[in-house]
């Protein structure tokens, strides 16, 4: 994830690059150690470098790795003859190499070659059972296929391997949500939270996922995930606000006038005094139908 100032350092470089100031290697190298994208500019000011013989000679052993950065960008961007340029490049210096054959996949992938992208990813396989990188494209493929039942059991098989791999739970998760298969997208966010408990945005989706799911036990942890959100991220998450009133209206639904806990109570009623605060000062025209909501649902007077 990438943090605030260097997100700004970044986008200082991009405007500085973009107005002639300089400066297209610094941001090229930073993109990189950040693992942005951002491939319609890595593309314009990398494809410079990359046809200057003098820019390109200072570079050192660099230039390949530009060379690879170009490449991925100009897929991006739908600019085959560019990658495909590049990736010939490499091929006649790197012949063999596995990373320059993952590259020669992406490229058939780009192409909509799928038949072909999975033959080279075989071969690559063949060789090195365990490699993440190419693993992780048969994950892509099948996802850019549309192919989401394979592209579960994929993922299932890489997670059996590469249990600590969060990006890929996370991915299984979205994948099980969009099919409606919310107790394995539940689980996935367990994993989630386990691997990474102060993580705001998975303790959120779990959430919403035990609230889609419903009954009593569901909701009453969910009302819990969304007032941990609210902790983490200091009382900012209207989501997780609004979760925890309508987790709380929806239990009292279910409860049919059950007693409740003193500190169930004090938690709605803290969340809808937020909610008001928070839109009384971001949007004061909204106010009057919010106050209504929280009425209509018994969680103000």
């Amino acid at each position: 994830m990438v943090g605030a100032a260097e997100e700004v350092h970044l986008n200082r470089l991009e405007s500085q690059v973009e107005n002639g100031g300089g400066g297209a290697w610094e941001y090229l190298c930073l993109a990189r150690k950040l693992k942005v994208r951002r491939s319609d500019k890595v593309l314009k000011f990398g494809l410079p470098i990359l046809n200057d013989p003098r820019a390109r000679s200072k570079l050192g052993g660099e230039e390949w790795t530009l060379y690879e950065q170009v490449a991925i960008a100009a897929m991006d961007c739908q600019q085959i003859d560019i990658a495909k340029d590049c990736i010939t490049t490499l091929l006649k210096r790197f012949p063999g190499s596995t990373r320059v054959g993952r590259l020669n996949g992406m490229l058939s992938e780009a192409k909509g070659e799928f038949a072909e992208a999975e033959r080279v990813y075989e071969q690559i396989l063949e060789k090195n059972p365990l490699d993440q990188a190419i693993q992780k494209r048969k994950v892509a493929m099948a996802k850019a296929r549309g192919d989401l039942s394979a592209a579960v059991e994929l993922l299932n098989k890489y997670l059996e391997i590469f249990m600590a791999d969060y990006d890929a739970w996370r991915e299984l998760a979205e994948i099980y949500v969009s099919q409606q298969m919310y107790k394995q997208a539940a689980f996935c966010y367990e994993e989630l939270i386990l691997f990474q408990p102060t993580v705001p945005l998975y303790h959120l989706a779990y959430a919403e996922v035990l609230y889609t799911m419903g009954g009593l036990e569901n909701l009453q942890t969910a009302k819990k995930y969304y007032a941990s959100t609210i902790d983490l991220t200091g009382g900012q998450n209207t989501r997780a606000l609004y979760g925890v009133c309508m987790c709380a209206f929806a239990i009292s639904q279910l409860a049919k006038g059950r007693s409740k806990e003193q500190e169930s109570a004090d938690l709605q009623s803290l969340a809808a005094e937020a909610l008001l605060k928070e839109y009384k000062q971001r949007a004061p025209d909204k106010v009057a139908i919010l106050t209504a909501t929280l009425r209509g649902m018994k969680l103000i007077s």
